[in-house]
């Protein structure tokens, strides 16, 4: 399915709508250039969840955990991921196959721990359409 956002709201509301359907072990890979909107994205997802806590990026500490909302919400950001025996040392198992759900942004550098039930969610700029367009492609 490919969602068009024309706005940083329209992108946030696609998160949100997309985490309103989601249940205990679901697995979303977030994918995209930087500063194409994964953590806009985020929040909404978050605020689908019911979630109130401020969210951020978890760039620098690899997994934020949200408890909060209708189902946790296990943050992952593995862009500074250099082996990936840093997942193990994290325990990322408790979290795939665990009792929430986990969002996990540049999900292509540990492509080899995804299991083969994960979404896809990938976000593209597209410059001819405009500096805030984004196109979402969920899959």
């Amino acid at each position: 399915m490919t969602m068009e956002s024309f706005c940083e709201e329209d992108t946030r509301q696609i998160g949100e709508k997309m985490a309103a359907s989601c249940k205990p072990g679901d697995i979303i890979l977030l994918n995209g250039d930087l500063g194409v909107g994964k953590t806009v994205f985020t929040k909404g997802f978050g605020k689908g969840l019911g979630i109130q806590d401020t969210i951020t990026s978890p760039t620098y500490t690899i997994l934020q955990i949200y408890e909060e909302g209708r189902l946790p919400l296990y943050h992952f950001d593995v862009y500074r991921i250099a082996d990936i025996e840093e997942m193990e040392e994290i325990g990322y198992e408790e979290y795939f196959y665990g009792d929430g759900v986990c969002l996990i942004e540049w999900a292509e550098l540990i492509r080899e721990l995804i299991p083969e039930k994960a979404v896809s969610v990938r976000i593209e700029k597209d410059m001819e359409k405009g500096f805030d367009y984004r196109r979402i492609l969920i899959g």
